[in-house]
């Protein structure tokens, strides 16, 4: 049965909780770093805002979205549509709410969409990133890969088994998932 996932517009209300979900992504990472507390906030809002004006810039029309589970915020999502493909740029749920099919479920309905416009639903993830399981499992394929990412595109005559279920859309626009 699918999940109630509904996608809502990020808007300026959101920065401190799209900030938390960025952050958690981070977490890890971070860890390794023997800085205080003061120190590390501040590191990774100079990354998020870094984040922000490099996205902006590449992916002007962006859609950046809030992930409700209901009406609860357990993520994020910034998705670019054009005439080439569909990106998703990045999507990201906080940790209590990965590896329950979140992921999965919203994928496919980004696969789904591509469908119906006949173009590659494309993404970029870090090396290594457990993610990558997912991205395959659903038909994904590597294209392209450097030092530090892989390039991953989906046709939807390719998807995998997460294809099923469908999410319903809130009233506006629609790193570790599943």
């Amino acid at each position: 049965m699918p999940l109630p996932i509904l996608l809502r517009p990020a808007t300026p209300n959101d920065e401190d909780f799209l900030f938390r979900v960025y952050a958690s992504t981070r977490r890890e990472e971070i860890a390794l770093c023997a800085w205080p507390p003061a120190q590390q906030a501040a590191f990774l809002s100079m990354q998020f805002q870094s984040r922000r004006r490099g996205y902006a810039s590449e992916y002007p029309g962006a859609e950046h979205s809030i992930i409700l589970l209901g009406s609860l915020a357990v993520g994020s999502t910034i998705v670019s549509r054009s005439e080439l493909e569909l990106r998703v740029i990045d999507i990201a749920l906080l940790p209590e709410y990965r590896n329950q099919g979140i992921g999965t479920q919203l994928l496919g309905e980004f696969i789904y969409e591509s469908a119906e416009s006949k173009l590659p639903v494309r993404l970029s993830v870090v090396k290594g990133n457990p993610a990558i399981r997912l991205y395959e499992r659903l038909g994904f394929v590597l294209t392209a890969d450097s030092q530090v990412y892989c390039e991953m595109e989906c046709w939807a005559e390719n998807a995998g088994a997460g294809m099923g279920a469908s999410s319903q859309r809130g009233d506006g626009d629609v790193t570790e998932l599943e």
